[in-house]
């Protein structure tokens, strides 16, 4: 299976690299799938696992993805696409501690990356979409209010009068533009998004030397005394499952701080004089939307509580996968952690406090030396960067009457 995913990749990327040398189309060199190699006997507690295999891609379906990823048109005013949130220059994600969505909105939560996305149990920290779906996350991300706002009619009328696209809806689903096909196209370029080169990978495929002593040490922490593999394990390096650590809110959600402001230095999406305001708006219609009880009286992230409505609910948000993790700072639902440093102290602590807070934390009692072990660990998950050259997107040209 692999090894087909790997020659279905290879031949998509020489068509799309032909195809973008005369139409300035998408190259994505560095998510092409490679063949893995065997999995060899090594040290690594047995916890740990490495990445899943590729999934089968359909490459035209995924070549228009990759251009649809890219354009605006897919908001209501034209004014972002998916990669305004998620940017592969920064790990997939918006760089910031807390998101922007559409138009002057500011978002109450973190950006997730998508390193890996197609082979999660959940999508949204809430948990309130089954990973097996892509397109389903896809459709709620371009038509919710708060982060595109796209009707999906007026989506494939837009398509429609662009010849490159209805060419490649030809390819990819032998039809015209429709909201479905949407979906499911960005959904297969998803699917393309994965680790590539990471230390430890290699390391559980038998290459020892792919990480140092500091990142051994610190794997054997990660597995025991620190007991971090109690829901970061497996190939995901996730239990898939959704937990209460007693997270902080960011301070721009419950109430703008200097500390706040200071972490969205640099920030260079919508400004408000209000941030803290702006930001409970957003997570207070998000709540009404999902039919939360009671939403009026709630200041603070409830997380899995607005899916189930169930009270032990309270506070529990998706066990995220490890797999890249220095590249998608800031952590946490809410951004509150810049960095893997603070996030292990963090957990040193024993957590936060919180309603269901998970009596897997307890204070860890790490040193200085195993604390900076761990964090080489954590960074020996990281693979390279993603080599993405954005596509030069194809203009409006409409259809001659009596051909609409």
């Amino acid at each position: 299976m692999v090894w087909g995913a790997f020659m279905i990749a290879r031949k998509w990327f020489c068509r799309s690299f032909r195809a973008g040398a005369a139409s300035g189309l998408v190259v994505l060199a560095a998510l092409t799938f490679v063949p893995m190699p065997a999995v060899a006997q090594t040290t690594a507690p047995e916890v740990f696992a490495p990445l899943p295999d590729a999934p089968d891609v359909n490459e035209a379906r995924a070549k228009l993805g990759a251009m649809l990823f890219f354009d605006d048109r897919l908001s209501g005013d034209t004014s972002h696409s998916c990669a305004s949130c998620h940017d592969p220059a920064k790990g997939w994600g918006t760089g910031e501690p807390l998101s922007h969505g559409y138009t002057s909105i500011l978002y109450f939560r973190n950006a997730p990356g998508l390193f890996n996305v197609a082979s999660r149990n959940y999508f949204m920290w809430d948990g309130r979409l089954d990973g097996s779906d892509l397109g389903t996350v896809v459709r709620d991300m371009l038509t919710e209010a708060h982060t595109m706002n796209m009707d999906s009619r007026l989506a494939q009328e837009r398509l429609k009068q662009v010849p490159e696209y209805v060419d490649l809806f030809e390819d990819g689903w032998g039809g015209d533009p429709y909201g479905g096909k949407i979906y499911g196209a960005i959904g297969e370029f998803l699917k393309t998004i994965r680790t590539v080169n990471a230390p430890f990978d290699a390391y559980l495929r038998g290459e020892d030397s792919a990480i140092d002593d500091a990142a051994k040490r610190g794997m054997e922490l990660f597995a025991g005394k620190a007991g971090c593999s109690q829901c970061h394990s497996g190939p995901m390096l996730s239990d898939g499952d959704l937990h209460a650590l007693g997270v902080p809110d960011h301070p721009e959600l419950i109430g703008a701080t200097a500390a706040g402001n200071a972490g969205h230095a640099g920030h260079s999406g919508p400004t408000s004089a209000n941030p803290t305001a702006d930001r409970q708006i957003a997570m207070l219609r998000h709540f009404a939307t999902m039919g939360t009880p009671n939403y009026m009286n709630l200041r603070t992230d409830v997380g899995h509580y607005v899916v189930t409505k169930d009270e032990s609910d309270i506070g529990k948000f998706v066990t995220p996968s490890l797999w890249d993790v220095e590249q998608t700072a800031h952590y946490m639902h809410s951004g509150v952690f810049d960095t893997l440093e603070e996030v292990v102290e963090f957990y040193n602590a024993g957590g936060g406090e919180g309603a269901n807070k998970t009596e897997l934390l307890k204070p860890l009692g790490l040193n200085a030396n195993e604390k900076a072990d761990l964090v080489e660990f954590l960074k020996s998950l990281t693979g390279d960067a993603p080599a993405v050259t954005i596509p030069e997107l194809p203009e409006y040209q409409l259809r001659e009457v009596g051909k609409n």
